[in-house]
């Protein structure tokens, strides 16, 4: 069984930064992986915001979040961290990760095998 469990959100002004991140286990089923993240605002459809293959050496964002948002992950491997600055009020939703076993980033959220609960980050402006 494979758990996510992300961290992280909370209320920040806009133009402030938060870093959330999502930590895994039970992985043993598989050895490489995509991480991404996603999000889902009230009322609208979830929403793709970045991804990173196992290596780290592939990333891919959102238009909406390139220049803001960094995705990254240690030496650990099984942690994944979103740096989010420049914060705006549009940027308020619910913060999903999730984890693709093909370990090629991609942006579908269909594509993503595994979920966490969620991180609700509020931007006020």
């Amino acid at each position: 069984q494979v758990q996510l469990v992300e961290s992280g959100g909370g209320l920040v002004q806009a133009g402030g930064s938060l870093r959330l991140s999502c930590a895994v286990s039970g992985r043993s089923v598989f050895s490489t992986y995509t991480m991404g993240w996603f999000r889902q605002a009230p009322g609208k459809e979830r929403e793709f915001v970045a991804a990173i293959n196992w290596s780290g050496g592939r990333t891919l964002y959102a238009d909406s979040v390139k220049g803001r948002f960094t995705i990254s992950k240690p030496n650990a491997k099984n942690t994944v961290f979103l740096q989010m600055n420049s914060l705006k009020a549009e940027d308020t939703a619910v913060y999903y990760c999730a984890v693709d076993k093909s370990n090629v980033p991609r942006m579908v959220y269909y594509e993503y095998d595994y979920w966490g609960q969620g991180t609700q980050v509020t931007v006020s402006s």
